[in-house]
């Protein structure tokens, strides 16, 4: 496994093209990559995250089990003329192997918390469908449901007197909450053009693509380390294609 950090040149067209569409910036990490990433089966997937900084700075994080190669995105969206590859990769194997069960760590998660509700709620049996949860309570919510599953369990704060809600009892905080929104192709190419047009020539317009992401930092204990470091390794909850699902770690201060 590795773990790469890539620096964004914002002041670059390209960079603010990929920036605005997590599909275009999902195609731009599987090209870090000379075969396509795996999606589906039971080993680690390519995870990553748009992290904001002071000054606005926007740095990629991309966890992979292949080392990627981001001379594309250093041509495109970074400093081609500087010094060095413009992104920095480690060994994040020897990382992992290294955490233990009852280490507390610093974290940082971005996700897509959702619930499932139900089309008609006067028919028990009705379908339901996928829904964000939208407010920072119950995107808290959200992460304490599915802590034990994922390996670890979030620090709760000393709270005097009983005034604060459940969610505040713990170290955690939810910034960075955006609605997102994009068109995607239906296809690859021109085959999927062809497929797409209607008997007038128009191509058929894919649905968009629809969720909330937000990001949440806090601080945590790790409960099981083989569900943990799946889920350093899988990700945690929907959207991982889109920037969602990345969890990083940092000592606790």
């Amino acid at each position: 496994m590795y773990l790469t950090r890539f620096r964004f040149n914002t002041a670059r067209p390209e960079t603010r093209r990929l920036l605005s569409s997590p599909h275009r910036l999902h195609g731009a990490v599987n090209m870090a990559f000379p075969d396509p990433p795996a999606r589906e089966g039971g080993g680690p997937r390519v995870l990553w995250r748009l992290d904001q900084a002071p000054a606005g700075r926007v740095d990629l994080f991309v966890s992979s089990p292949s080392q990627p190669d981001l001379t594309h995105l250093v041509e495109q969206a970074g400093w081609p003329s500087l010094s060095g590859k413009g992104w920095s990769t480690f060994s994040y194997g020897e990382f992992l192997d290294a955490l233990r069960q009852g280490d507390t760590w610093a974290f940082r998660l971005t996700a897509n918390p959702v619930h499932h509700i139900r089309r008609d709620v006067d028919a028990p049996g009705a379908p339901t469908k996928r829904a964000a949860h939208v407010t920072p309570r119950h995107q808290i919510g959200w992460l304490l449901k599915h802590q034990e599953r994922a390996g670890f369990t979030v620090l709760r704060r000393p709270v005097e007197g009983s005034s604060a809600t459940a969610d505040m009892d713990y170290e955690v905080i939810v910034h960075d909450r955006a609605p997102m929104r994009f068109g995607k192709p239906s296809g690859g190419g021109a085959v999927a053009a062809r497929a797409g047009r209607g008997q007038k020539g128009r191509a058929t317009a894919a649905p968009d693509v629809r969720f909330t992401r937000v990001t949440f930092d806090g601080r945590l204990e790790i409960t099981d380390l083989t569900a943990f470091r799946r889920t350093l390794t899988h990700g945690l909850g929907k959207a991982k294609a889109y920037g969602c699902g990345l969890m990083t770690l940092a000592p606790v201060r």
